[in-house]
């Protein structure tokens, strides 16, 4: 947005990794968060927009998707990143999903991951298909992207993820299934961590 405007969009968020359960990089109970079970991270993030508007622009019900990959020992541990924004919204609301989830419209998401983007891959309009019922998440992009839930972990610490906000509560879960398959994104995991939790992110203006 070369103009930034007042946005906000809140709803449901789901996650998976390649680490294993408790991911490392999550906050637990006061314990905070450190490097990745494998020293690198491949990853795949789900928003499921409730509620959403950037500029009078309606984003409520659309869905987004990242997926990408960052080595830990890279400086900075910098991502690299597709895009995959709800082919269902207009071609002005998928660009105002792009700016917002890069972090090209300042705000909470650059704050809480964007800034970490280093490269983007692409930005592509695909069939964004999420199921966020607690426990029984999935998330699928076309033919790029398959993810489901296995079961919850259970754990007596409470657990938080930076991405949502460590000020949002949420389940840790293990993957039944996680697959990407888009160019430079290449994997296919089972057994592997997850989270869910809710989202609730703005500009700030």
């Amino acid at each position: 947005m070369s103009d930034r405007i007042p946005w906000q969009v809140s709803g449901s968020y789901y996650e998976v990794c390649n680490c294993d359960a408790i991911c490392p990089c999550r906050k637990q109970g006061e314990k905070k968060g450190g490097r990745s079970t494998y020293g690198h991270c491949d990853f795949a993030l789900s928003w499921c927009i409730n509620d959403g508007n950037a500029g009078g622009i309606n984003l409520s019900g659309l869905s987004v998707v990242l997926a990408g990959t960052y080595n830990d020992d890279e400086p900075g541990a910098p991502w690299r990143v597709v895009l995959y924004v709800d082919e269902n919204g207009s071609e002005q609301q998928q660009q105002t999903l792009a700016d917002i989830f890069l972090g090209r419209a300042g705000g909470d998401t650059f704050k809480n991951f964007a800034r970490i983007i280093d490269e983007v891959y692409a930005v592509r309009p695909a069939r964004v298909n999420l199921d966020h019922t607690p426990n029984k998440e999935n998330m699928s992009v076309g033919d790029y992207v398959s993810v489901r839930t296995a079961e919850p972990f259970q754990t007596e610490l409470a657990v938080t993820c930076g991405i949502p906000g460590h000020h949002q509560q949420g389940q840790e879960i293990i993957a039944d299934t996680f697959r990407v398959q888009d160019d430079a994104l290449q994997w296919e995991v089972t057994g592997r961590c997850g989270y869910a939790s809710e989202f609730s992110y703005s500009s700030n203006d």
